[in-house]
């Protein structure tokens, strides 16, 4: 059954669709939690202080450990990085997996459902973000000297350079926001009357961006391998 699902989806690393949807769900995975590791790495609180309940609570606590808060969140912003970088996102995808399955529990035990409905989604894009590269985790499981069939060295159906320097603009952008506020901006919905806002806007145009500019770059080289394969007229 594993043999099965790592050969379809081995055939699926050559399709454009499937890479796109990885990048894309890369990218926005690891700003989801850009603002939460800078929050916890300067020592400011993730909830506000006033707050009770069992959630909040726990928060209180959990920033009050200090040192151990600051380094939940450079591992998060290393995971987040890592997802960014495209070239070494597998790695990125397997650190959040076990940060975003405690979060997951976490939140369904102290019942903030609307929360909890956004993390289980976050989870669910980790797990297929590892399931994507079901390929290299086998290897780690498989017993040694045994045999498996090696992904050959084929280019990518899209340009991985370009998609990390999006994703890197784009949380760029944030943290010149960040800088120029002098703090961390969460939007709490549509907030249309503060110009920080904007910024998620364009940040979403620049995707689209990339896209465009990816799906040109493609069809230019498809249409150069058409020709190049094309015999020459007598």
């Amino acid at each position: 059954m594993l043999d099965a699902l790592e050969r379809k989806i081995l055939a699926w690393h050559e399709r454009r669709t499937p890479w796109l949807a990885v990048v894309v769900a890369r990218i926005f995975l690891a700003f989801a939690f850009v603002p939460a590791g800078l929050k916890k790495v300067l020592g400011q609180p993730f909830t506000d202080p006033s707050k009770t309940g069992a959630f909040h609570e726990f928060l209180h606590a959990f920033h009050a450990t200090g040192g151990f808060y600051s380094f939940v969140g450079s591992v998060q912003l290393f995971a987040a990085a890592l997802l960014l970088s495209q070239r070494f996102a597998s790695v990125g995808a397997a650190l959040f997996a076990p940060i975003l399955s405690v979060i997951l529990v976490f939140c369904w035990s102290t019942e903030v459902y609307p929360t909890a409905t956004v993390v289980t989604l976050m989870w669910l894009t980790t797990l297929a973000l590892l399931t994507w590269d079901v390929d290299r985790w086998r290897a780690l499981l498989r017993a040694p000297g045994a045999k498996s069939e090696a992904r050959e060295a084929k280019s990518l159906p899209l340009s991985l350079g370009l998609w990390a320097g999006c994703g890197l603009t784009v949380t760029g952008l944030y943290l010149l926001v960040c800088a120029v506020t002098g703090e961390i901006y969460r939007p709490r919905g549509a907030e249309w009357s503060k110009p920080q806002f904007y910024v998620f806007p364009l940040m979403l145009a620049l995707v689209v961006a990339t896209w465009a500019l990816d799906r040109a770059r493609w069809r230019k080289g498809l249409g150069r391998s058409v020709e190049e394969s094309s015999p020459p007229e007598e």
